[in-house]
């Protein structure tokens, strides 16, 4: 019985609706819009965010980076051709760090130098990276053909690389690529494997480039040494660093921080400047994580406006309404219709307003974000939850809003309401 009282009072609100297409149509305007662009600033500030967060996730949640960071008084003097510029993390620390802390895993020293690599008559500039087998226990990439460098090619200073899948395409392009030899800086090494690049790799977070050659740090150390000279327009800068990476692998996340802050202590009693940096991707993890759930409160908020606007209209519509039935009304409580009938009739138009006000701004919040992300190239991720809160706000919205007209309508006096013209 009741259900199908609620369904009449269901076809009578959109009945009386339907008397007044274009007044319904603008009315719910401010829902739509407003909903849509909940679904759409959420799916594109997920979409942003998702992606940075994935980027630090692959660094892994264990791991602790430290960088070679050229000092500032450093940079200042490039000019002065004689002398050489000495800073940057050293063996020794690598040593220390690795026999000091139970909680340390693994560490992995990387020497990083560029060097023109040559087959032929074709040229790439390429970025070695010298250093051990370990490498790929923590820079996790897909090996696309051949191997990776092993611990005999480290003891036996073998002359051998490991090329990226883009810098391979750019230099081998027809030739065979496990086997053939390549001239990389004047020395020659025979490619042994080929190994996927990481999309978004060389970004500001990954340790690792698009035209990487990996070779042992033994061998790269015997070729090139730590003293690197570089020549540009008739002059030369000269700089010896040792390591300019180690990755540092700790044995549980809940250890990484304090490890982390024990490493910085200990390197500032090595280093008489700051000529090193230390990045954790947990903390880093933490604070993007956090920055994205800030960035989704501010952009709920900012279209929560249009959902309150899009109310406000609801309820200026509705007490119009409320004006224009007032005979209607007058009748309907004369006949024995009861004050709760007339708020639940108001309040049914108002509900069927804003659920079909949401439900187009649901369609139209999907399609955006497909747009942006055909015409920008810019990831946006559309989640359940963006679509289920702004359906439910636009209901409640349409609830509160219309409740003050409906009551209004109800307390009417029957008499007055059937003289009003």
């Amino acid at each position: 019985m009741h259900r199908l009282r609620l369904v009449r009072a269901v076809l009578l609100g959109v009945k009386n609706l339907m008397l007044h297409k274009l007044r319904s149509l603008l009315t719910v305007l401010g829902l739509v819009f407003g909903v849509g662009s909940v679904i759409a600033m959420l799916a594109v500030g997920e979409g942003a965010s998702g992606e940075a967060l994935e980027q630090i996730r692959k660094l892994g949640s264990n791991n602790i980076i430290l960088e070679s960071v050229k000092p500032v008084e450093q940079e200042k003097d490039t000019g002065q051709q004689s002398r050489t510029n000495q800073y940057g993390l050293l063996y020794a620390d690598e040593r220390r760090i690795q026999e000091s802390f139970a909680t340390i895993v693994r560490t992995v020293p990387v020497k990083a130098i560029r060097k023109d690599g040559r087959l032929g008559e074709r040229t790439q500039e390429l970025r070695i990276v010298g250093t051990t087998p370990d490498w790929f226990r923590l820079v996790r990439r897909k090996l696309i053909a051949g191997r990776t460098i092993n611990w005999d090619d480290a003891s036996d200073y073998g002359a051998v690389c490991l090329l990226t899948e883009k810098g391979a395409r750019k230099l081998l392009v027809t030739e065979h690529v496990v086997g053939q030899p390549i001239r990389i800086g004047g020395e020659y090494y025979d490619v042994v494997g080929i190994v996927r690049n990481e999309e978004g790799s060389g970004g500001a977070q990954t340790p690792d480039l698009e035209e990487d050659a990996y070779i042992p740090l033994t061998t790269v150390k015997e070729h090139y040494g730590d003293l690197d000279v570089r020549r540009a327009a008739g002059s030369y800068q000269r700089e010896q660093v040792e390591l300019h990476l180690i990755l540092v692998e700790v044995d549980h996340r809940d250890h990484v921080e304090s490890t982390a802050r024990a490493i910085e202590r200990m390197l500032q009693l090595f280093h008489k400047k700051i000529d090193y940096r230390l990045r954790v991707p947990l903390a880093l993890l933490r604070q993007a994580e956090a920055t994205k759930r800030t960035f989704n409160i501010v952009l709920g908020s900012i279209a929560g406006i249009s959902l309150l606007v899009g109310g406000i209209g609801i309820m200026n519509i509705m007490l119009a309404t409320v004006t224009e039935r007032t005979r209607e009304i007058g009748i309907r409580r004369a006949i024995g219709a009861k004050q709760r009938q007339i708020v639940q009739q108001f309040l049914v138009e108002t509900v069927v307003l804003s659920t079909v006000g949401g439900l187009i701004g649901i369609a139209i919040g999907m399609s955006i974000p497909r747009m942006i992300t055909y015409f920008a190239r810019m990831p946006t991720i559309i989640t359940a939850w963006s679509i289920v809160l702004s359906l439910g706000i636009s209901v409640s919205v349409g609830i509160i809003f219309g409740l003050y007209p409906a009551v209004r309508a109800s307390k009417l006096d029957p008499i007055a309401a059937l003289r009003h013209e």
